[in-house]
């Protein structure tokens, strides 16, 4: 696979391999937020060339492609940079619960409702 060239201002953020970027998937149809997780450069390459949401999994100190065990797949339809190239977009199309805890979304413990 060929490294693809990132905006200079995410290139240098990703510059150093321990590097992580906030990852927020969140689902393509509904807008619902599913999960927060990381990326470095190599999530992030992967991410791009499969439309598979791999992620950086900061417990096991390597890459994870979600849904690998689970089944619960998420397959990316677009992928975003906020303004400060410091947080990454995903909006997937989600198999299963995004939530290791086989929960729809991580989000699901309410703090203050609307």
């Amino acid at each position: 696979m060929s490294a693809i060239e990132f905006p200079a201002d995410l290139a240098a953020r990703l510059s150093d391999p321990t590097s992580l970027i906030p990852a927020i998937a969140q689902d393509a149809t509904s807008g619902e937020v599913l999960m927060l997780a990381y990326m470095n450069s190599a999530a992030l390459n992967e991410t791009l060339e499969t439309r598979s949401a791999t992620y950086w999994s900061r417990s096991r100190n390597e890459l994870w492609v979600k849904g690998a065990t689970s089944g619960h797949t998420q397959e990316v339809v677009s992928v975003s940079l906020d303004c400060d190239s410091d947080a990454i977009l995903l909006k997937v199309n989600q198999v299963g619960g995004a939530c290791h805890t086989g929960e729809r979304t991580c989000f699901h413990n309410e703090l203050l409702g609307e």
